[in-house]
């Protein structure tokens, strides 16, 4: 018998520690224009990346919290460090799916390589995880992964260096040491870094297949969403809401226009003070 679908118009919440996220829904708004989606940048506490794995989990579960509580079907971690080190966690408390970047990322990984050796960059806490080479691993044991953390990207991001001199010197100096071990794929492991991803292809050379975590993100929602009959209704077209914990429209405006983004009033929710 034919399963009934149960087409839901709730939004798809999404949340990252500050603004990279919004990388992961550009790609959904592309990929599902029916989808409306609420986004939360949790910007009064950015960045996640040098932060222990139990204070990134509650983080994570109290930003959870606040897209439940504006309906959210489903739950998009689009934070590599919250999806290495919150997901399980947020996966055991809350009622709705939980998606993190980490898997979707892996498996296009795996099926980009030819020669099975993978580089991954990322920031400190998402290399020191090791979740990338877990999850790749399990797909191809005999790949071999070699990981960077990239620290001083997501500021150089953040103050919209996306074409200039000191951000190829920096992306030089980090990837150096994996071209080095003739990678042939390299994982953008920080939803950030799609928007270098001219800078990080120069760096890389023509002989490196880039995969882009976001992008893969959004292709394992909508198999979600299939999967969970949650999907939006075909007919209607979607909207975007974004909330900040703390202002910042600079980097949110240099983002909006990086991607082609329409981003209304931006509204602002409470979280626990800045530790």
């Amino acid at each position: 018998m034919q399963k009934m679908s149960r087409e839901s118009p709730n939004p798809i919440g999404v949340f990252d520690s500050g603004i990279g996220g919004l990388t992961v829904v550009a790609a959904l708004r592309d990929l599902l224009p029916a989808e409306s989606i609420f986004y939360i940048g949790d910007t009064a506490r950015v960045p996640y990346g040098g932060k222990s794995r139990r204070t990134v989990e509650r983080y994570s579960v109290e930003i959870g919290g606040l897209l439940l509580a504006e309906e959210a079907k489903v739950i998009v971690v689009a934070c590599n460090t919250a999806s290495a080190l919150a997901v399980p966690r947020m996966s055991e408390i809350f009622k709705v799916p939980v998606q993190g970047v980490i898997a979707p990322g892996a498996e296009a990984a795996v099926r980009a390589t030819t020669t099975r050796r993978i580089g991954v960059i990322g920031t400190r806490a998402t290399i020191a995880s090791g979740a990338y080479e877990h999850a790749i691993h399990q797909l191809a044991p005999e790949a071999r992964v070699f990981s960077a953390a990239c620290p001083l990207l997501v500021p150089l991001i953040e103050e919209g260096l996306f074409e200039d001199p000191i951000t190829d010197q920096v992306l030089a100096r980090y990837l150096a040491p994996l071209l080095a071990e003739a990678i042939d794929t390299l994982v953008l492991g920080c939803t950030h870094y799609p928007l270098l991803r001219r800078a990080i292809a120069r760096a890389a050379g023509a002989g490196v297949t880039l995969v882009d975590s976001a992008k893969n993100c959004a292709l394992a929602v909508q198999s979600l969403l299939a999967t969970e009959d949650l999907t939006a209704p075909p007919s209607r077209l979607g909207r975007l809401d974004v909330a900040l914990t703390d202002s910042t429209e600079g980097f949110l405006r240099v983002a909006q226009d990086a991607l082609d983004l329409e981003i209304g009033d931006v509204q602002l929710r409470a979280v626990q003070a800045r530790e």
